[in-house]
């Protein structure tokens, strides 16, 4: 298992979009192995862009979610934090309803840098997104000074 805290809850995961943008876009984890994290995000007026197809920044929102919260979850929350630096997606299709899910899986796992692959699919399992997400691994300042 990859996670440093290897008793986390879909409960715990799910807490980590209140009051922000994965609560606004209605994004839910759904499930954790030992080495990926699933969760979905419904299509309706706050992810389509004018088309009526899904925003391709709603899926990176779906996407830098699951990578962010996933090196949130490999390093000590003690010592570090973790900021995503740079996404790539690449929209292969589109879906206009319904629910897309998307499961993480690790690329690389450094002590600087996590790359982590975002597999974004619609309801008939089609894929729809795959993403490919940076992120650094910065320690956290001391709060005397």
């Amino acid at each position: 298992m990859i996670w440093f805290d290897q008793a986390i809850t879909l409960e715990q995961l799910n807490n980590f979009g209140k009051g922000n943008m994965g609560e606004f876009l209605e994004i839910r984890f759904t499930e954790i192995t030992e080495n990926s994290i699933t969760a979905t995000m419904p299509v309706d007026h706050r992810t389509k862009q004018p088309y009526g197809l899904l925003h391709g920044g709603a899926s990176c929102v779906l996407a830098e979610t699951l990578g962010s919260v996933a090196s949130a979850l490999v390093v000590d929350a003690e010592k570090y934090i973790v900021v995503g630096i740079e996404i790539n997606a690449n929209h292969l299709r589109s879906a206009r309803h319904g629910v897309v899910t998307g499961t993480v899986k690790p690329i690389h796992i450094g002590n600087t840098t996590h790359v982590w692959d975002i597999r974004i699919t619609e309801e008939n399992e089609k894929l729809i997104c795959i993403s490919r997400l940076t992120v650094a691994v910065l320690e956290k300042k001391s709060k005397a000074g």
